[in-house]
């Protein structure tokens, strides 16, 4: 969806945002918890990263900016699992735009966040802003997050030896999408590194664990 699309809904007391999001967790390929089971051995310690393509709440644009969520998951959030998370907001939002991020990535202001935070989020250890880069390839090939001496993760896109080199492996449907429900395709990778310390957490998950890409699109009512 445009921008010009996103606007007709500007002034109007709501908001959306539509854009690309992708993990790097410890799980194994395929990550269980997107096929709403528990994670590989209970436990699952994870990076989401969130990139707005388009977006805005009410008349303030939120294109272009980054989130980052930094988690350990103990059992299946689908079934009560938790998630003890930390975020980072992108340093380049403005006051306004800030609050915004804040009021639709904690919940506050509906859409699914709002039905996946007091499910999922068994408890928050800080919110900060950070210097975000996050670069995702047009063909879904790679995806990679960054924030200098803090954090970096990278996936790439699954294959194997009877796949078709021209297609990505993907599922439609999936019973636990971390975005929310979807007609969008999840594209499978593996980790080609994710390493972060932040909010009390010190991980280094292995290559060739679980990473994968879903995009996402959300609106709701404005505060």
């Amino acid at each position: 969806m445009d921008e010009a699309v996103l606007k007709q809904g500007r002034g109007t007391g709501g908001w959306r945002i539509v854009g690309d999001w992708f993990d790097v967790c410890s799980c194994n390929v395929p990550c269980p918890c997107t096929f709403a089971q528990p994670p590989t051995g209970e436990t699952c310690d994870v990076i989401f990263a969130y990139r707005i393509r388009t977006g805005h709440y009410d008349e303030i644009s939120l294109a272009g900016l980054n989130v980052v969520l930094v988690a350990t998951l103990t059992g299946n959030s689908w079934e009560g699992g938790g998630l003890d998370a930390g975020v980072f907001f992108d340093a380049s939002a403005n006051a306004d735009q800030r609050e915004a991020l804040e009021l639709i990535f904690t919940g506050q202001v509906g859409g699914w966040m709002g039905s996946y935070v007091p499910t999922a989020l068994g408890g928050l250890r800080g919110i900060e802003t950070a210097d975000i880069s996050i670069e995702i390839d047009d063909s879904l090939e790679r995806w990679r997050v960054e924030i200098p001496e803090v954090l970096r993760a990278a996936g790439e896109a699954l294959t194997g030896p009877t796949a078709d080199p021209t297609r990505r492996v993907q599922t439609l449907n999936p019973p636990g999408s971390e975005v929310g429900p979807t007609t969008a395709a999840v594209t499978w990778g593996k980790s080609v590194e994710g390493r972060w310390r932040a909010f009390g957490f010190s991980q280094d998950i292995p290559r060739g664990q679980n990473s994968k890409h879903i995009p996402f699109e959300w609106s709701g009512p404005c505060k």
